[in-house]
C-alpha cells in the first residue's frame, strides 16, 4: 500500500474524527452545567484563578472557531461556547484558557509553535506550488531535482508544525480538565463528558499530523523513484 493511498485513508479517518467531534459537541451541548456558568464566565474565572489579568475573553463568529490569540492576548470563543451553559461550552472555554496559561507560564512548546507560524505560512502557501512545478521539471529533466527538494523542504515545515501542535493541544486539555475538576465548575459525570469531548478534539490533531507525515513520505518517494530512472 503506497503512501498516497495511506494518505487518502487517513484523510477519510480525519473526516470521520472531525464528524465525531461535532457529534460529541452537539451531544454534550444538551447537558446543562449544574453551576449554570456560561463559557464566557468560565473562561474569565479560570483566567482570574490562574492569576492572569491581561487576557480578554471575546466572542468570535463561526462554529467551533474557538482559539487563543497570543499576539493580542484574547480568548476567542464562538457564540455557542461564549453564551453556552453546558458541558461542551465548559470544555472548550477551559481548553482555550489552557493556552492562555501556557502563554503566561512560557510553556516551551507553545513558544516554539508561535515562532514557527511565519515560516509555516510561507511553506503552506508555496509548498504545493513548488512541488507541482518541481514535478513538471522532473519530467523534463531540467532543474527538477533542486526545485522538488525545495518543495519538500517547504512542505516539511507544515508537517513539523503539526507535530509540535500535538503536545500543545494535549497540555491545554490537561490543564483545562484539572481546573474544571478542582474548581467544581464541572463535577462528576460532567467532568467525564468534558474529558471525552476534548479527547476527540485531540484525535483530530493526531490524524492531521499522521496524514501530513504520510504525504511528506509520498513526495520523498516520488523524488527517490524519479532519480533512479
Amino acid at each position: 500500500m503506497g503512501p498516497y493511498i495511506i494518505s487518502m485513508i487517513l484523510m477519510a479517518v480525519g473526516m470521520a474524527a472531525s464528524g465525531m467531534l461535532k457529534r460529541k459537541f452537539a451531544q454534550y451541548q444538551k447537558v446543562n452545567l449544574l453551576s449554570r456558568l456560561s463559557g464566557k464566565e468560565i473562561a474569565e474565572r479560570m483566567l482570574r484563578e490562574s492569576n492572569i489579568h491581561d487576557v480578554q475573553v471575546i466572542s468570535t463568529p463561526g462554529f467551533l472557531s474557538d482559539h487563543y490569540n497570543p499576539q493580542n492576548k484574547t480568548v476567542n470563543l464562538s457564540a455557542e461556547v461564549y453564551e453556552g451553559r453546558n458541558v461542551s461550552a465548559a470544555a472548550v472555554a477551559a481548553h482555550e484558557c489552557g493556552h492562555a496559561v501556557q502563554h503566561a507560564t512560557s510553556y516551551s512548546m507553545l513558544q516554539m509553535r508561535s515562532k514557527m507560524v511565519p515560516a509555516v505560512k510561507i511553506g503552506t502557501n508555496l509548498g504545493q506550488i513548488v512541488l507541482m512545478v518541481g514535478l513538471g521539471l522532473l519530467a523534463l529533466g531540467k532543474f527538477g531535482s533542486i526545485v522538488f527538494i525545495i518543495g519538500i523542504a517547504l512542505f516539511s515545515l507544515s508537517t513539523l508544525f503539526s507535530l509540535v501542535t500535538l503536545p500543545v493541544e494535549y497540555d491545554a486539555s490537561k490543564r483545562a480538565l484539572a481546573w474544571l475538576k478542582s474548581s467544581n465548575v464541572a463535577a462528576g459525570d460532567e467532568n467525564e463528558m468534558a474529558e471525552d469531548a476534548l479527547k476527540w478534539a485531540a484525535r483530530t490533531y493526531v490524524v492531521a499530523a499522521i496524514s501530513s507525515i504520510a504525504m511528506l513520505l509520498y513526495y520523498i518517494m516520488i523524488f527517490v523513484s524519479r532519480n533512479r530512472n
